[in-house]
């Protein structure tokens, strides 16, 4: 059965990061025990790992096209992977998975971070060997140190909140549409299978169900991203977005994102793109080429706003705020950051090290594209401030890490507009996000989507792999100038979505012959 993630974009580190990759040429029993051990212990809540049979590797990274393993090893390294964790205490069994890949066979296992942790792994597979705990530091597995062995056991049956059980929710709250939506987003071949499988076998193998077969119940995140109405189990998991027509907040529009939080965030991120980003271009005197940029960068706001999504507490009565006001965008979220980060090492970025209050959302936003890796979310957005020229955003929060701010300061020159004109510039417009129809991506979008094609299809044939890059910068503005049309307008994440070219886009592509 497959597993739920695109197998090319896992090998090459897209959506999975290195240090939870492990690639072996073969099978060294041993070493893959402690491995397993390590990740089922998942010390700084990563989500667990992957450890991948048949690929070479050097430095870390894959050697491709994989060496493959035998078919008929493939069996056999299946029977003594079950028998040798049964030497993990308590048991531990990871999700084994053989795969073809470019015409070879390999085998992953999917090593999510234990239930029932701290796991304990023999050094040696001798009759007499010692028990030790194992856990990651960074790519490599080892013993901990006497201060994290204490830290490990402090951190028995303590799963994180999204990857716990909900007791009070049942399989029937899931909804097998959304579950397919999100497959094929991903290009998951998972599926394909899916008309074939019960939904107990589906969320057994999506790792979002846990239990018996009699009392098999949906784990949170299960509930936060495919549940019918997410927000009858977790009321406040929403993003409210306001607008402030003045400084003081006496006239204000808020709109409210409900639903499963990927469809929240997305769809806050159109709204907050479409009523708020705007793009000024400054023709200069004497020179052919214009200055452009934006009130706010875009890519900033997306990746604070998916921090956001991806580190607030979900047992929290709080929802997501994006604030906007005149000058500054604020998006506050609740609690703050967990330890080592605190106040002190926010203000001066010192944000090397960090734990994860949300293992298994992080790997879904992740597998969607919507967040970076770890530790990546406050470098990205600084470098697209300044990319944009705009000030350096502000992040915040209290001694008692109650909450975590981010504070996106307007670009000077729409805040200079405001009070006058600049008067050494020639001309000045300000215009929304502008999509350069002429430009060889768009030409290409147009001149590939024959009839009606789903998105995978038009990845395939314009051979673009960057998923994100795909629906961010080509095809979501591709419609928002009605360049192409959905399908199904009234549901925009359908699995059977499909766009077509409009007349608009025909005749903008004659134009391009």
């Amino acid at each position: 059965m497959a597993l739920p993630i695109n197998i090319s974009e896992l090998l090459n580190g897209k959506t999975v990061e290195w240090e939870r990759i492990e690639f072996r040429k073969g099978w060294d029993p041993e070493r893959t025990l402690k491995t397993i051990c390590a990740f089922a212990n998942d010390f700084n809540n990563w989500g667990g790992g992957y450890i991948i049979l048949g690929v070479a590797e050097k430095e870390g990274r894959p050697i491709l096209p994989p060496v493959g393993i035998p078919i008929n090893r493939i069996d056999s390294i299946q029977k003594d992977l079950n028998n040798l964790c049964r030497k993990i205490v308590p048991n531990y069994f990871p999700i084994a998975e053989p795969v073809d890949y470019r015409g070879k066979m390999i085998l992953i296992l999917w090593c999510p971070g234990g239930s029932t942790r701290p796991y304990k792994a023999p050094d040696s597979l001798g009759k007499k060997s010692t028990y030790f705990y194992f856990i990651r530091r960074f790519s490599s597995t080892v013993r901990p140190t006497a201060e994290e062995e204490k830290e490990l056991v402090s951190m028995a049956n303590q799963v994180p909140f999204d990857d716990r059980v909900n007791h009070f929710s049942s399989l029937d709250d899931l909804d097998l549409t959304e579950i397919r939506t999100f497959l094929n987003e991903i290009g998951s071949d998972l599926e394909s299978e899916i008309p074939n499988l019960t939904m107990a076998e589906i969320a057994r193998r999506m790792n979002i169900a846990e239990g018996s077969d009699e009392f098999l119940l949906p784990k949170n995140v299960g509930l936060l991203f495919f549940a019918k109405n997410p927000q009858k189990a977790f009321p406040a998991a929403k993003i409210e977005v306001v607008i402030f027509k003045d400084e003081a907040g006496t006239e204000y529009t808020e709109k409210n994102f409900t639903g499963p939080v990927h469809q929240q965030l997305q769809n806050a991120l159109r709204y907050v793109e479409s009523s708020v980003i705007a793009e000024k271009v400054i023709k200069q005197s004497g020179k052919a080429e214009s200055l452009r940029f934006f009130n706010y960068p875009y890519q900033a706001i997306e990746e604070a706003l998916a921090n956001a999504v991806y580190h607030r507490g979900y047992d929290n009565d709080s929802p997501i705020e994006v604030r906007i006001y005149p000058d500054r965008i604020d998006i506050i979220s609740f609690p703050g950051p967990l330890p080592p980060l605190d106040k002190i090492k926010l203000q001066k970025l010192q944000i090397d090290v960090r734990k994860y209050r949300n293992r298994r959302i992080g790997e879904f936003l992740k597998e969607l594209h919507l967040t970076e890796g770890r530790s990546t979310g406050i470098p990205t957005i600084l470098r697209e401030m300044k990319k944009n020229q705009s000030p350096a955003p502000v992040f915040e929060t209290d001694d008692e890490r109650a909450y975590f701010k981010t504070t996106f300061k307007i670009h000077p020159e729409f805040a200079a507009a405001k009070k006058k004109k600049q008067p050494e510039l020639a001309d000045t417009t300000q215009v929304p996000p502008k999509y350069p129809p002429s430009t060889p991506q768009v030409k290409k979008l147009l001149q590939v989507c024959e009839g009606e094609m789903s998105r995978q299809d038009l990845l395939k044939t314009m051979g673009i792999k960057d998923r994100k890059h795909f629906r961010v910068s080509i095809l979501n503005p591709a419609i928002k100038f009605g360049l192409l049309e959905m399908t199904i307008p009234d549901k925009p994440n359908s699995p059977k979505q499909k766009y077509r070219i409009t007349e608009k886009g025909k005749k903008l592509l004659e134009t391009l012959k």
